[in-house]
């Protein structure tokens, strides 16, 4: 073993604490490779003010949804979507919308520290602002906003590798958080790949699990922080739809991680190296949607002024841009927002509107539904 990726702490009541930085790079170089490539690509591809907006609304919505589901949210994406655009009534919100609009806060004080590409050097005051605002107002048992518990918690199931039992006093925690902030501000972790010195302290932080609740929401946000302020755009926020997404091997990678007698962490990091390199694939091809979505609408556009496809036509193919389901016959008459457009307009000739679109390849053809053809400029 390499003490030097190893630190030990003698806590007074809770046996030995340890934190440690060892993995097997070779095993995570491929994700790591794949992964820059990957944003170096997104970084260079044009992104204008709207496009950018709309991806992250997308993103913060998504990540707000994920982070809060994992600790047992019962709101859908919807209203969770509804949640975050509507301003809060009058009355007191019920738990579960408070506990989305307290991420919601939470999540714009991460977007509000600089971006300015040096490792974050976290402190515990913005570590308990962020849990305090994670859960104020919450009434959860044993839990006080921004202050460590004093009573003994336990994390996890058999079903995901065991139950784990953190440090379980105040001096311990205490003192366990100013040495996690001492060794995740080390000289040594800040020379990490940012994306392992954050998971790092996700990690560990989960360790120490120094609140009463809401600690996996604090961390997983922790984690978010440091890659924002450390310039990495839009994956600090889609990390945790992933986690939430895969949560049975988040849980799994953790104890995996936890059990080892090595103290090797590889499993842990190697899942959310998966998860940033999931969520590059993803913004890339969020991205090049919207880009292959406004070229369609300039082409759609050149061929009504060309006079190749009628205005109607040209409304419908830009309506499908929207919808991006299949539509049928019936529900060009029966559903929204088609049925104002088809309104008047005879079956014969809607069904005209159709085949020519087909015959144009705008549109394609299977079952007897159509679909718009988002490959019409290749």
């Amino acid at each position: 073993m390499d003490d030097n990726l190893i630190k030990k702490i003698i806590t007074f009541k809770s046996g030995k604490f340890v934190f440690s930085r060892k993995y097997a790079a070779n095993k995570l170089e491929n994700k790591f490779t794949r992964s820059s490539l990957l944003y170096d690509f997104v970084g260079d591809l044009p992104v204008l003010p709207d496009m950018a907006a709309q991806i992250n609304e997308e993103i913060i919505r998504r990540s707000i949804f994920g982070t809060a589901a994992l600790e047992g949210n019962p709101l859908t994406e919807e209203k969770v979507e509804r949640i975050l655009s509507e301003p809060q009534g009058v009355m007191k919100p019920q738990l579960a919308e408070k506990e989305i609009r307290n991420l919601k806060t939470a999540y714009d004080r991460v977007a509000g520290l600089p971006q300015s590409g040096s490792p974050l050097l976290i402190d515990e005051g913005l570590i308990k602002n962020l849990h305090a605002l994670i859960t104020a107002d919450l009434e959860y048992e044993n839990n006080f906003p921004g202050a460590y518990r004093n009573h003994t918690v336990k994390v996890g199931d058999a079903e995901h590798g065991g139950v784990y039992t953190p440090p379980n006093c105040l001096d311990d925690i205490r003192n366990l958080m100013q040495e996690y902030v001492a060794w995740i501000n080390s000289e040594a972790l800040v020379a990490q790949n940012p994306i392992i010195r954050a998971s790092l302290a996700h990690y560990h932080f989960e360790l120490i699990h120094p609140f009463g609740d809401a600690n996996g929401r604090t961390g997983r946000i922790i984690e978010a922080a440091m890659l924002h302020a450390g310039g990495v755009k839009y994956v600090p926020r889609m990390l945790s739809n992933f986690y939430y997404r895969n949560k049975d091997d988040y849980f799994r990678s953790f104890s995996a991680s936890l059990a080892d007698r090595e103290n090797d962490l590889t499993p842990f990091l190697d899942f959310t190296c998966q998860g940033h390199l999931d969520s590059l694939q993803e913004i890339k091809s969020r991205i090049l949607f919207l880009i292959r979505r406004n070229a369609l609408r300039d082409y759609f556009h050149y061929l009504r002024k060309e006079r190749k496809i009628g205005r109607r036509q040209c409304d419908l193919v830009n309506l499908l841009l929207d919808y991006m389901k299949p539509v049928t016959l019936e529900i060009l008459f029966t559903a929204s927002p088609f049925d104002i457009l088809y309104r008047g307009v005879s079956e014969r000739t809607a069904r005209r509107d159709l085949q020519d679109l087909s015959s144009r390849e705008l549109l394609l053809r299977k079952d007897g539904k159509y679909e718009l053809n988002l490959r019409a400029l290749d």
